[in-house]
């Protein structure tokens, strides 16, 4: 597969690696990529920075907002709002509209509901299967957290059901008594509300009647997210820079990605020196010292120096290359400036080929 090959035929794609790599841009190019294939294309940002809410150089909330471009498809970037999708859940999950506003008004779940642990990542999910169903996309790109979190992100579908199938769900909601809380739960809720306070274990024990049922949906939910995620296709798209401590961080998630039997459709390669010279280092080093006394001295020691690093930026891309071998690398050059705007975001698209 190549990456106009990713482009126009893949329908979810995940940029994922280490921070500060360009995952962000590189996103937004590839979105502009396939909306020039005509292509009708989402791209999420799970990263609270507003950096591609900057590139795009529109506001961005957790619906999808278009951006005109000279392109045949459409393009579309969001900034996932972790609290806003879980509301959206919990109303499409709820058996009414009373239990789903007994909830959204529940003191408990409005303090926890956009901090509890994991609660982005499975969120993010959440909203990549809802734009993935609602039809309305051919391709959805997520820019993911770095690689520490995008972890996180992969695995949250199956955390949220191992927590749903757990001993603590059984006990809080017993399939064969459907009481909110049954009496020896009452008991020690009575004694933790010594300590923390009547009121906090009255939003509580109000939180789990009112959720009450609804497990069973966010469960199959859950299964449903990982099983987009595992589709063929939905592919990874490696983002790095040729620096030795990104390639090693960046080889560390493929081998977890690997590990979990999905693919990897690419690897780019961002802010890579650019070639100016054919020759070998050492070749060009002894040249260096026949001129060291004349004007192309300083010429020849900055070329060696140019040639150096791009050498040793290559052979660490190299042992990267071969874990994700088959999959096509693309090397984005290191431009004389950030990408800030779309013009930017539609240079680095020209080089994802």
């Amino acid at each position: 597969m190549t990456f106009d090959a990713i482009a126009r035929e893949a329908t979810v794609v995940l940029c994922a690696g280490t921070g500060g790599v360009g995952k962000t841009t590189i996103a937004a190019a590839l979105g502009v990529r396939a909306a020039a294939e005509g292509r009708r294309v989402a791209v999420i940002t799970v990263d609270p920075a507003r950096r591609l809410a900057d590139a795009v150089g529109i506001p961005l909330s957790n619906r999808p907002q278009p951006i005109d471009g000279p392109w045949p498809g459409e393009l579309s970037a969001m900034m996932l709002d972790a609290k806003a999708t879980f509301d959206d859940l919990v109303v499409r999950e709820a058996g009414s509209d009373e239990q789903a506003r007994h909830i959204l008004d529940n003191r408990l779940y409005q303090n926890l509901s956009g901090v509890l642990s994991g609660t982005q990542e499975f969120m993010a999910n959440e909203k990549l299967f809802e734009l993935h169903q609602s039809g309305e996309f051919d391709l959805i790109v997520v820019d993911t957290p770095p690689t520490r979190n995008a972890l996180d992100f992969l695995e949250a579908p199956e955390k949220l059901v191992g927590f749903l199938d757990g001993k603590l769900m059984r006990l809080l909601f017993p399939r064969t008594i459907r009481r909110a809380v049954n009496a020896g739960l009452r008991l020690m809720l009575r004694q933790v509300s010594s300590v923390v306070g009547a009121r906090i274990v009255e939003d509580g024990e109000a939180f789990l009647r009112a959720f009450q049922g609804m497990e069973d949906g966010f469960r199959q939910r859950a299964k449903q997210v990982t099983g987009l995620l595992s589709d063929s296709g939905t592919t990874v798209l490696l983002v790095t820079t040729p620096r030795r401590e990104s390639i090693a961080e960046t080889r560390w998630f493929a081998e977890q990605v690997l590990a979990r039997g999905m693919r990897i459709g690419g690897l780019v390669v961002n802010r890579s020196h650019p070639s100016f010279s054919d020759r070998p280092v050492t070749e060009l080093s002894e040249l260096s010292a026949q001129h060291s006394e004349g004007p192309l001295g300083a010429a020849f020691a900055a070329l060696v120096d140019a040639q150096t690093t791009v050498e040793a930026e290559r052979t660490a891309v190299a042992e990267l290359s071969a874990l994700v071998a088959g999959a096509p690398v693309v090397e984005v050059p290191l431009l004389p400036h950030d990408v800030r705007d779309m013009e930017g975001v539609e240079t680095i698209a020209r080089h994802l080929r």
